[in-house]
């Protein structure tokens, strides 16, 4: 798949109130974390008791599904369109840290199971219990006519924000589709939240195109105008970096923003 989008969407712009809405809207069920990892994740001992998949809700009244049936676990929050693929770290007292790419903790579990979730709401952890059962994160992949309609909202919602025009440039294969779809939404609304910071817009004042190509490890850079997401089959569902990378290329050295 090699797909390009520049001039035609000068014709787009402005775009109206209600159709920003309505590709916001179109976002959530665009939303594709895709491939199951090839490669195992680190597994806790088998004498753990590990919180099932399903639906759990925090005492800080924050809710998320937490999908354990891949090889990596996928967290993800009520109202949000990410999807979080979380790795696996020993902690002190026998207890697992679960974290993003960014090295953000999102999760602790304990070795009975009981779960801290940590958010912008509660950044010193809420406990979570299980509230039922909750949907696949693993959702279908796009075909190229519904590919390029996306890139041309997204294109022209970014457009729209920074006031000029703002290329997307597609070269991966059908392997790495659904990992591609997944890179370009995170990245165009990392790139409109940044946009809507007054201290942080600055960062976006040579944004002239994002760039989306497949390799052998998922990686983000930001560099003359283009910032440019690797994005990695091989690596499954972790092949493409979180949101949480994206704003830090855009933002570095300056503090990044979070979730």
């Amino acid at each position: 798949m090699a797909i390009a989008l520049a001039a035609a969407v000068l014709s787009l712009l402005p775009i109206a109130a209600e159709a920003r809405a309505q590709a916001r809207g179109n976002a959530q069920a665009e939303q594709s974390q895709a491939l199951r990892n090839s490669a195992p994740a680190p597994r806790p001992p088998a004498s753990r008791t590990l919180p099932p998949t399903g639906r759990y809700v925090a005492e800080s009244g924050e809710a998320f599904i937490l999908d354990r049936s891949g090889q990596r676990p996928l967290l993800r929050f009520d109202r949000r369109d990410e999807t979080w693929v979380l790795r696996p770290t020993a902690a002190p007292r026998g207890d697992i840290i679960y974290r993003n790419d960014a090295g953000d903790q999102l999760l602790r579990v304990t070795p009975g199971g009981g779960m801290t979730v940590y958010t912008p709401r509660a950044p010193g952890g809420s406990p979570a219990s299980f509230a039922g059962p909750g949907q696949s994160l693993t959702p279908p992949t796009l075909g190229p006519a519904q590919m390029f309609q996306l890139m041309t909202r997204r294109s022209a919602m970014l457009s729209q924000a920074l006031g000029r025009l703002i290329e997307i440039n597609v070269d991966t294969d059908s392997a790495a589709e659904s990992l591609t779809v997944e890179a370009l939404i995170l990245s165009t609304d990392s790139a409109l939240r940044i946009a809507r910071s007054p201290s942080a817009r600055s960062s976006l004042d040579r944004l002239r195109s994002i760039t989306i190509v497949d390799g052998p490890r998922a990686s983000v850079t930001y560099a003359r105008g283009d910032l440019r997401i690797v994005v990695a089959p091989v690596q499954g569902v972790a092949g493409r970096p979180s949101s949480a990378r994206v704003i830090d290329a855009f933002l570095t050295p300056a503090t990044p923003l979070r979730r």
